[in-house]
């Protein structure tokens, strides 16, 4: 299967500048940067995903990300190169539920239709379940600059390209499912990660992958 058919320039630029942010791999994420924007990425759809990374990178790497991306586009200005700006996110109601809608956004991304009950972790630490549904899912998921697909897309790489985030990975990986990928497009993944990231991180992502398949299918 060529990963090239499945996924698009646009989606494998997603997976390199996440990967590449995860790991605070500056150096390769300029290229990455470069590629996105040639591909058709705007430059506020690629600061929308650095900005939502810090939500499972930290900030540090965020930023960082950040920092490279604005001497890319100073670089690419001073060639003469004019990248399409794109347009900002759409204003948020004022009277938005972001409790409501977050637990709404996570059950779609769990693949379902309605709320469940709260699990053991959630009891045993509601704020970080607020700070879940009320920020990642609301705060960051309700702004319109990326799609659900392109930030589970993100989120994905990023986790595939860090340590220890197996088991994030594994609910992330069902969750771009859920948000539209097809189980080739998730192969595909595997082969972007494996030619452009780090042959080590996608044969972990392979096999979580593998066990993804198995418990869907």
């Amino acid at each position: 299967m060529d990963s090239e058919t499945q996924l698009d320039a646009k989606q494998q630029a997603i997976i390199t500048i996440a990967a590449f942010t995860a790991s605070g791999d500056i150096e390769r994420l300029k290229p990455a940067l470069n590629e996105g924007l040639d591909a058709g990425l705007t430059i506020n759809e690629i600061k929308e995903e650095l900005a939502q990374l810090y939500a499972y990178t930290g900030f540090p790497r965020s930023l960082n990300g950040m920092g490279a991306f604005m001497g890319v586009v100073k670089e690419r200005q001073a060639k003469g190169i004019k990248d399409v700006e794109g347009p900002e996110a759409s204003p948020i109601p004022a009277d938005l539920d972001r409790d409501a809608y977050g637990a709404k956004v996570r059950a779609h991304l769990s693949g379902l239709d309605e709320v469940p009950p709260p699990a053991e972790w959630q009891k045993f630490c509601p704020v970080i379940d607020d700070f879940l549904k009320q920020h990642l899912f609301a705060d960051i998921f309700a702004r319109d600059v990326l799609t659900h697909e392109q930030r589970e897309l993100a989120t994905i790489a990023a986790l595939a390209n860090m340590s220890g985030t197996e088991a994030q990975l594994f609910y992330h990986l069902g969750a771009a499912m859920n948000t539209g990928f097809t189980e080739n497009q998730m192969h595909a993944f595997v082969e972007v990660m494996n030619a452009k990231v780090d042959a080590k991180q996608a044969a972990i992502a392979k096999k979580v992958l593998a066990d993804v398949l198995a418990k869907r299918n």
